[in-house]
This record gives structure tokens, C-alpha cells and sequence, in this order.
């Protein structure tokens, strides 16, 4: 793990095409700017984990049982 120091305003880079500034550092927390194209998916962490978690749920639950739950939403239409 790299760990830096930086100042409201500065900035580091990641590769070529990748900017981070630091926009407000304050004793609640930091603000940050990214700058990236927009082919790169950019996620907080905590919703990287949740999506991982329902990807995983989605493959322990029994297909008979997801069919039958689709048919009774079919149902309610």
C-alpha cells in the first residue's frame, strides 16, 4: 500500500489517464474529484462488496424456486 500526504488542491495520478485531486481535506473527512474516462467503472468500495454479496446469493437460490416467484409476479400483472 502506497500512503501519501496531500493538501486540499493537490492532486496524484494514477497511469495516464486517471487524476485524483484532493478538493476539501477537514477533520470530517476528504472531499475528491476523479477525473477518468468514462470506460472505467469507478464504485465505493461498499457497493463493490454489496454487489459481490448479491452475486453470490443469486447463485444459491434453487431455480425451481425463482421460477415459481416469477410466475406469481407474472400472475399479479
Amino acid at each position: 500500500m502506497l500512503v501519501l500526504r496531500r493538501r486540499a488542491g493537490e492532486s496524484l495520478m494514477i497511469g495516464d489517464d486517471v487524476e485524483i485531486e484532493f478538493l476539501e481535506v477537514n477533520s470530517q473527512g476528504v472531499k475528491i474529484g476523479i477525473h477518468a474516462p468514462r470506460e472505467i467503472t469507478i464504485l465505493r468500495k461498499e457497493l463493490q462488496l454489496t454487489e459481490m454479496q448479491n452475486r453470490a446469493a443469486i447463485l444459491t437460490i434453487d431455480p425451481a424456486k425463482l421460477n415459481w416467484a416469477g410466475e406469481i409476479l407474472e400472475a399479479g400483472k
